[in-house]
């Protein structure tokens, strides 16, 4: 097993995990890569942000508790989401107490049609978060306003990006997933549902590293917001 010698996010550590590759420290900066990502609009758009002081809009001076609240609420409902449609697909398919038997026939498409399904729902929680939080943020102070424009802007200049390198997640996690089933087989005599809870362990672990990565903008606006 090679070894990663990477101190990057989870989410990267995990996968380069599962998949047995040697990741390294990138050679360029975080601003060298953000430049080779935006495009010429993008960069314009930022500017102008930058550049420009919009005015406050008026309103709450301060983070309303709930709106703290509905943010940690929705980063648990997103983290347990794996666990319920876990339970959900077992009551679907037999009995609470019926095992299935260690010769039935497992695929990774269910797998891959859940997290898909709980990467779309992040997206969209989270999205509809941020936009709350940018509108907030718009209403304490000209240098606030403009940092939720800016943050819009990224928004909008990374999503295609962003959504490109989590859609390979599934892709990684199906790779990692024929990987423990050959195993599985290539043991005599060992149990399916062992290889198979190590495989839903593993996949939790990577989901709850994913909205790690997805939710730092939350982290971020919420910092700004708080009172310093």
């Amino acid at each position: 097993m090679k070894r990663t010698a990477f101190s990057g996010p989870a989410l990267v550590r995990l996968l380069a995990h599962f998949a047995d590759l040697d990741v390294h420290e990138p050679a360029q900066s975080l601003a060298d890569r953000l430049s080779q990502w935006l495009g010429w609009t993008d960069a314009i758009a930022l500017s102008t942000a930058l550049a420009t002081d919009p005015p406050a809009i008026a309103g709450a001076r301060s983070v309303p508790r709930d709106v703290e609240e509905e943010c940690a609420r929705v980063r648990t409902s997103l983290a347990g989401a794996f666990a319920r449609e876990e339970a959900a697909a077992r009551r679907r398919h037999r009995a609470p107490v019926q095992a299935p038997p260690d010769d039935q026939p497992v695929d990774f498409a269910d797998f891959r049609q859940r997290y898909v399904s709980l990467q779309q729902a992040m997206e969209s929680d989270i999205g509809a978060l941020r936009t709350r939080l940018r509108s907030m943020l718009a209403a304490r102070s000209p240098d606030m306003a403009r940092l939720a424009v800016v943050d819009a802007v990224m928004e909008q200049a990374l999503s295609a990006r962003e959504r490109s390198l989590f859609a390979s997640v599934p892709t990684l996690l199906g790779k990692h997933f024929e990987r423990l089933k050959r195993a599985h087989v290539a043991a005599e005599g060992s149990s399916a549902h062992a290889w198979l809870d190590v495989f839903r362990k593993d996949l939790q672990s990577v989901l709850l590293a994913e909205l790690d990565v997805r939710f730092q903008p939350i982290e971020g606006l919420l910092a700004a917001l708080r009172p310093r």
